[in-house]
């Protein structure tokens, strides 16, 4: 994987400590119970706003998570694009969906410390269905599922639960859409916790 800001040690700690002061001082909490996974996916959900970008980033460093993220191939032109996979973005295009997933397991199988965000609505926009690609990726890697989220109603966002799939995508979706009910996105209306 490419080297990314949060693998430069000085530029690290220095904005560890701007997230956890700017966070502060705008009323958010962290949730860190299941932020020691060294290799997993991390779900990031709800995705409604361009803000959870940069609340999410803050959390990230504050967490002191070394992580990646996908995020839509036009996110990534010449120049904003070198700065994007600095800070850990993966360009995906959607019309590649098979072979991201496998890239992606490929990537788990030859590192040994990984985590990769992937928001399952797949845009900001309102979804019926979240997309099942950060399922599959957990499940072929053998990797958990980080069930991270950001609330925007209590101000609390990081990582929840780690949870294992079992390969029972119907059985175990039910239980990730239960994690995530009770959390409001930016865009409330736009966040549906998966059921479709």
């Amino acid at each position: 994987m490419h080297y990314t800001i949060f693998k430069t040690p000085v530029i690290n700690t220095v904005m560890r400590w701007i997230s956890i002061v700017v966070l502060r001082l705008i009323g958010w909490r962290l949730d860190g119970r299941a932020a020691d996974v060294q290799k997993g996916v991390l779900i990031g959900a709800p995705h409604t706003s361009n803000w959870d970008f940069p609340i999410a980033l803050m959390i990230c460093f504050a967490l002191r998570l070394d992580v990646y993220w996908m995020g839509k191939h036009t996110l990534f032109p010449p120049i904003l694009g070198a700065i994007m996979r600095w800070l850990g973005g993966i360009p995906v295009d959607r019309t590649q969906a098979g072979n991201l997933v496998q890239g992606t397991i490929d990537a788990f199988q030859h590192n040994d410390k990984l985590l990769v965000i992937v928001p399952p609505e797949g845009t900001r926009g309102k979804v019926t269905r979240w997309k099942t690609g950060f399922y599959y990726i957990a499940v072929g890697a053998g990797v958990p599922l980080g069930l991270g989220y950001l609330d925007f109603k209590e101000k609390i966002g990081g990582v929840g639960k780690l949870f294992y799939p079992s390969g029972n995508i119907e059985e175990d979706m039910r239980e990730i859409r239960a994690f995530y009910a009770g959390f409001v996105g930016k865009h409330p209306q736009q966040f549906d916790s998966g059921n479709g």
